[in-house]
């Protein structure tokens, strides 16, 4: 499906047509599932799994479609939107999980259910880029931003700065500082 019909099916849901956000579902789910495998073996998780990345990937799809504030620009907007998104369903599964390890209480769960085995060193290389991703949000939300389109969406420079409304040149040099300052926030944790 080329990219003006997504949007399009994506201004319609925004405008309250439900069956464009059924419709858009059939042609972006492949994507989101290829964006979630990316994800999981970027990060040391394996591919085998399919009903985890399944799982993961209904998780971001439900979170996209329920904002209710977002008025639906483009592709790729909707894609940056899905890798936050997936960088947060991610987090808020690695958290869980930690609490349950350390005998936490289990609050309520969605999807979080599904069984995703990931071990405890890239566990602690998610959240301590997550953390990371939040310090940076406070300096300077735009690259934080560029950092879940490329990492966590598999966005590329020309797709990232579509999808924000930037240049590529901005979104490549932003992206290129970003990197070496979030290796530093990590080193240093």
């Amino acid at each position: 499906m080329a990219p003006a019909q997504i949007t399009q099916l994506l201004q319609r849901g925004s405008d309250g047509d439900t069956s464009a956000y059924n419709q858009l579902y059939t042609f972006v789910y492949q994507e989101l599932r290829q964006v979630a495998r990316r994800i999981r073996r970027q990060v040391g998780v394996g591919t085998d799994q399919t009903l985890q990345t399944t799982a993961l990937v209904h998780e971001v799809y439900l979170r996209l479609i329920d904002q209710e504030s977002v008025s639906w620009e483009c592709r790729n907007q909707f894609f940056g939107m899905a890798a936050r998104a997936m960088r947060f369903v991610l987090i808020d599964y690695l958290r869980h999980k930690q609490a349950a390890k350390r005998g936490g209480k289990q609050g309520p769960i969605s999807l979080h259910e599904w069984e995703l085995d990931i071990p405890d060193q890239t566990a602690t290389y998610l959240t301590d880029l997550h953390d990371a991703l939040e310090k940076l949000e406070q300096i300077d939300a735009r690259s934080a931003r560029i950092v879940e389109c490329r990492f966590f969406g598999g966005m590329t420079i020309e797709e990232t700065a579509s999808g924000m409304g930037l240049s590529p040149a901005t979104v490549k040099r932003n992206w290129n500082l970003t990197r070496a300052w979030l290796y530093q926030q990590m080193k240093s944790s």
